[in-house]
């Protein structure tokens, strides 16, 4: 019996056909990347605008949070409304305003220099640097703002008593205190604060020398960065029918891009003293 072998014939591809095939394979990616180039471009659009979003809501919230503790009628803004500033409270009571039945208790004595006054209450944890502002009303002659003159009565007295938990408040000696409080409050203040925005920058300044004219920028004390690419800013400030509120106004836009993201809060601050 004979065998008969078969010899098969040994191909590869031509050349015509890998350039038809890599012809082919581009055309499929280009019309690929045409379909997806819109769902990546949204999505890294959608990214950063969520991005410029929470950059702003969080300056914003930052701001409120502090206008919050305002001292009562300390708000007030620039001309050009790019910088806001207020006097911040720390904490806060009452003080002794009379004796007790057996005629003991350190009364605050507001026709006389005093140099110390119990408090009512819980004792309050002091810190060297505070001052101690009773009634502010912010107009001549009870302004915190106002420098302190010797022998002028004035609205802010330094605190001069140890550090910690006290009971007792004592004052610098060179003055007393224009008006008692019909509650009688006080308010604890430990920095004056601006925020103010300038060249495309929002920057937070606090712990400089408390001055009549708002500073822009203030000279010395310390400053933090909150927002970059800062295309629009307005900080405005409206006293309350009563006068006994107010409402701070606070607008900030930010662009990236060119495009451009902007957010408004409104936030009510206590002008009661």
């Amino acid at each position: 019996m004979r065998h008969i072998g078969y010899h098969r014939r040994q191909r590869g591809f031509t050349l015509i056909e890998a350039i038809v095939v890599l012809t082919i394979t581009a055309v499929v990616a280009a019309v690929v990347a045409i379909f997806m180039r819109t769902p990546i471009q949204s999505y890294f659009d959608v990214s950063r605008r969520a991005a410029i979003t929470d950059t702003l809501d969080t300056a914003l919230l930052r701001i409120s949070r502090d206008v919050r503790l305002a001292l009562p009628n300390s708000v007030r803004v620039s001309a050009d409304g790019q910088s806001l500033e207020f006097l911040r409270t720390r904490t806060g009571g009452r003080y002794r305003s009379a004796t007790d039945q057996a005629g003991n208790g350190d009364v605050l004595d507001f026709n006389n220099v005093d140099l110390s006054f119990d408090l009512l209450g819980a004792p309050l944890e002091m810190v060297s640097g505070d001052q101690i502002v009773i009634y502010n009303l912010g107009v001549p002659g009870a302004d915190a703002y106002e420098g302190t003159i010797a022998g002028t009565p004035h609205v802010r007295r330094a605190y001069t008593g140890v550090s910690g938990l006290v009971s007792r408040i004592t004052l610098a000696t060179d003055t007393r205190f224009p008006f008692d409080s019909p509650g009688h409050r006080f308010q604890v203040v430990d920095t004056a604060v601006i925020y103010r925005c300038s060249d495309g920058v929002l920057t937070r300044y606090w712990g400089y020398a408390i001055e009549p004219v708002q500073p822009d920028p203030p000279a010395g004390g310390q400053s933090a960065l909150l927002a970059t690419q800062v295309s629009a800013c307005y900080f405005g400030y409206a006293p309350g029918v009563t006068e006994r509120s107010g409402l701070v106004t606070l607008q900030l836009a930010l662009t990236s891009q060119d495009e451009t993201t902007r957010l408004a809060y409104q936030v009510h601050v206590s002008n009661v003293p």
